[in-house]
């Protein structure tokens, strides 16, 4: 059991300090190694799980920045205000999805005034596979020309028989950091709300992004 326990220490607090080097400025995997007295594989292992769970990020050229999980409890506060104009607007529950490793997990959460409706409490999970803001933070948003070019991702009785849900990303500099989602039963719904809805969570996306980047 020591360890163990000593072996998660140890992790964990090379982990620590590759944040805490990314935090100063961005670097590539060698440079990392270099200032934190690492490997470069022992290096390359740890920076792929921290940007897996969301604590790192990699751009384009190869380097590591702090990742959007930092920003989750300020895009908490920013999104509340949109989230219950978009309920209003609506009609329907509405929610700030982010991702969590290979789960999705309610961030921020509205829900309709109707006696009928969704009801996603904050801190709910679900497997990336499942719901549309499930397939928008799985990746499949950005691999579908159709999705992209509309803006939204819709799915019915996917999850849950008799709900439907449409969802459009929230982008910080062009990779999705989240999803907002609109969802409620199928017989307010329709067959196809997408071109319903689709716009007001565009909308809602787009101006938290806004608020995400002014802050």
């Amino acid at each position: 059991m020591a360890d163990e326990q000593r072996k998660t220490v140890g992790v964990l607090s090379r982990a620590f300090a590759i944040i805490d080097a990314v935090e100063l400025r961005p670097m590539i995997t060698s440079e990392l190694a270099r200032t934190v007295g690492l490997s470069k594989s022992t290096t390359q292992r740890l920076v792929a799980e921290l940007a897996h769970y969301g604590y790192l990020r990699r751009d384009a050229e190869g380097r590591y920045w702090l990742g959007y999980r930092f920003t989750a409890a300020g895009m908490t506060d920013i999104a509340m205000p949109v989230l219950r104009e978009l309920s209003d607007s609506t009609g329907e529950s509405s929610q700030l999805w982010v991702r969590r490793g290979d789960l999705r997990l309610c961030a921020a959460s509205v829900e309709s005034s109707n006696e009928l409706r969704a009801t996603m409490p904050v801190g709910t999970t679900f497997p990336l596979a499942e719901g549309s803001s499930g397939h928008v933070l799985a990746g499949d948003f950005d691999n579908d020309p159709v999705a992209r070019r509309r803006g939204w991702w819709q799915t019915l009785s996917e999850r849950v028989p008799g709900l439907g849900s449409v969802s459009a990303p929230v982008r910080i500099h062009g990779e999705i950091v989240a999803s907002v989602c609109v969802s409620g039963p199928l017989h307010r719904l329709g067959d196809d709300p997408g071109p319903r809805l689709g716009p007001s969570a565009i909308d809602a996306a787009h101006r938290i992004e806004k608020s995400l980047l002014d802050s």
